[in-house]
């Protein structure tokens, strides 16, 4: 699930969230926004049984992004259909 959330000055909180176990194992998110690298971005637990992460990023930006698991596992967000040029999920924020 993603979030957006429009904060002050043009900038929007993106707000990352999967439940707790799916899928297993330490997961990051990677994308444009961090340079594609893993394990800048890593989903931390959260009380309500997911867990989640966030980047801040001026509004407007179109953003390509994956989901990476320890194994080098790569998953999509399901609910984001609209992809990049290279197959992976996209979205403007």
């Amino acid at each position: 699930m993603i979030n957006l959330k429009p904060l002050p000055f043009a900038k929007v909180r993106v707000t990352f969230t999967l439940d707790r176990d799916t899928p297993p194992g330490p997961t990051s998110v990677v994308g444009c926004f961090n340079g594609w690298t893993p394990g800048r971005h890593v989903l931390r637990g959260r009380s309500n049984g997911k867990r989640s992460t966030s980047v801040v990023l001026p509004a407007g930006t179109a953003l390509s992004f994956r989901y990476l698991t320890e194994g080098g596992v790569w998953s999509d967000d399901p609910a984001v259909q609209t992809r990049d040029g290279q197959g992976n999920p996209r979205i403007t924020v």
